[in-house]
């Protein structure tokens, strides 16, 4: 039986967090609307091939920097170090292929702040069918694709991290804490733990060999103690920007 994450809506997570916590950086990867990260009130990027924002998705920020291209393309062209940026808070949410937010993760964890964390979307799936590795025949309602591999490879591969993973409906949220960004493990694995996981599907690994890999965080309760994960890289709330309108 699927571990089915029957918390708090994952967008009403985000945007109380944001609500509530003051960030310096933020990136969110798979953005599309806009509509997670308009909340945010410190300096974001955004990065998705394809937006489609339909709302104010600046707001209060001091800046917001939205790339139109894929992950891949984006941290290969330099712009965090251009802008030394220490990623405070990451949340990752592109292509449901586990090596794409594989590959993510590694990039955003070389760019954090020491205290950051870094949030990973769609990891816990509810039926085999939304696992699959199939573009061309995916689900029509929920699809995570195989992304449900990284908390097996964190956990075996990066046993110093802290996997903590929320209830947040429909398919939870990993949040990764205890961040290196001088780690090169995964990095010089990469090539291994592709080959170890890209074959294998659920079934293959074992419903119940991955549901004794977490239990799950009840989201309403950590909200609720105040985001105690957030706090060593949360800013005073009177450093949030105050935008005022000058011109008439």
């Amino acid at each position: 039986m699927f571990k089915q994450a029957n918390g708090l809506k994952y967008t009403r997570f985000m945007q109380d967090l944001h609500r509530d916590c003051l960030f310096d950086w933020y990136i969110e990867i798979g953005c599309r609307t806009g509509r997670t990260f308009a909340p945010v009130r410190g300096k974001t990027i955004a990065v998705d091939p394809f937006f489609r924002a339909d709302a104010n998705i600046i707001g209060v920020k001091p800046a917001l920097h939205v790339f139109q291209t894929t992950s891949d393309d984006f941290f290969a062209s330099g712009f965090l170090k251009a802008v030394r940026a220490r990623l405070s808070f990451s949340f990752l949410d592109g292509m449901h292929l586990f090596e794409f937010l594989l590959r993510d993760f590694i990039a955003a964890e070389k760019a954090s702040h020491q205290k950051g964390l870094i949030a990973l979307h769609d990891c816990c799936p509810f039926s085999y069918e939304m696992t699959t590795r199939d573009l061309n025949n995916t689900p029509k309602q929920a699809w995570t694709g195989d992304v449900w591999k990284l908390i097996p490879i964190l956990k075996k591969y990066r046993p110093d991290l802290t996997v903590t993973v929320l209830d947040a409906s429909p398919t939870g949220i990993v949040l990764v804490s205890g961040l290196d960004p001088k780690s090169t493990v995964l990095e010089r694995a990469y090539a291994t733990i592709l080959k170890q996981y890209t074959d294998v599907d659920l079934h293959d690994f074992g419903l119940e060999k991955f549901n004794a890999l977490f239990d799950f965080t009840d989201t309403a309760a950590f909200m609720a103690a105040g985001y105690p994960l957030f706090g060593a890289i949360t800013l005073d709330p009177s450093q949030a920007l105050k935008p005022e309108k000058i011109t008439p």
